[in-house]
């Protein structure tokens, strides 16, 4: 019986756009909050290579942001998606896929089987994301989106005048 009431659930287009830019953007968001904050964990697992790893993480910080808060809002969609798939591909190539060839030397021995883990999530968690952006690049967004809001907004402000 249970099983039967799922499926007469029929959630409208506009709620189910609104639902998967907010979950989706929501890692985007997340991340960027910690590269700007709270990133010293994120500096340590920088390949050493790398230099100027505060403001490289403080620029992952704004990408991040501004992709999932166009995402969020829904106004420039396509741009934001354009945006986080750029950098999904760049992080993934220089950063984890070539970590999942280099184990950090202050890491135990017995912690390997963890990076190696971590890293091939990292890479397979990107190339989803990455698909995702893909859809969203020509996604027509409902609407329930900060642009409609303002919209409506000023159509009342105006008819109450």
């Amino acid at each position: 019986m249970f099983k039967n009431s799922l499926l007469k659930i029929n959630l409208s287009y506009d709620v189910t756009d609104l639902l998967f830019r907010l979950l989706f953007s929501s890692i985007f968001i997340g991340l960027g909050m910690e590269h700007l904050f709270a990133d010293a964990r994120i500096q340590e697992m920088m390949p050493v290579w790398l230099f100027y790893k505060r403001p490289l993480s403080m620029l992952a910080g704004v990408i991040l942001l501004s992709g999932g808060f166009s995402l969020v809002t829904g106004m420039y969609v396509r741009r934001g998606a354009m945006l986080l798939a750029i950098f999904l591909v760049v992080v993934t190539i220089v950063v984890h896929v070539p970590a999942l060839f280099h184990v950090p030397r202050t890491l135990p021995e017995d912690w390997r089987w963890l990076w190696d883990v971590y890293q091939r999530s990292n890479v397979i968690k990107n190339m989803c994301l990455l698909g995702g952006c893909f859809h969203l690049i020509n996604h027509q967004v409902g609407r329930y989106t900060v642009a409609t809001f303002i919209t409506r907004f000023r159509k009342t402000q105006k008819d109450a005048e």
